[in-house]
């Protein structure tokens, strides 16, 4: 994959290396930057709205400094500007942990990328 310079995701599995690389940097910005205003996380289970929550909910993951790694498993795009999806990842150390992960991205006005729905704990 080629390197991608901006903080923009161009296709829809451009967010996920993006936000593997803001989140290695531990970049809450960059990482915020992916999501739109009143995007869903589900973190503990439960989903949270908007980038205050979402930010809360990043601040305490990027204080470990654990790294991740995170791949792209499968892309479902409709032709309405919306795709879905799936990722497997690591994050670790200094505990180990993998999961897999559902997203839904939206194609914004200017053609970039960005979260609407992210639940990083997709159960098998």
């Amino acid at each position: 994959m080629a390197l991608i310079k901006t903080r923009s995701a161009s296709t829809p599995q451009d967010i996920h290396f993006l936000f593997e690389r803001a989140y290695n940097g531990g970049d809450l910005e960059a990482i915020l930057a992916l999501y739109e205003p009143n995007a869903v996380l589900v973190t503990g289970g439960k989903p949270v709205t908007g980038h205050n929550h979402i930010r809360d909910a990043f601040k305490t993951s990027l204080s470990s400094g654990a790294r991740m790694k995170l791949e792209t498993l499968g892309v479902i795009e409709s032709g309405e500007g919306l795709a879905v999806l799936h990722g497997g990842w690591s994050l670790g150390p200094p505990t180990g942990t993998q999961g897999l992960s559902t997203e839904v991205v939206r194609r914004q006005p200017d053609g970039t990328w960005m979260f609407v729905i992210d639940n990083p704990n997709t159960p098998r």
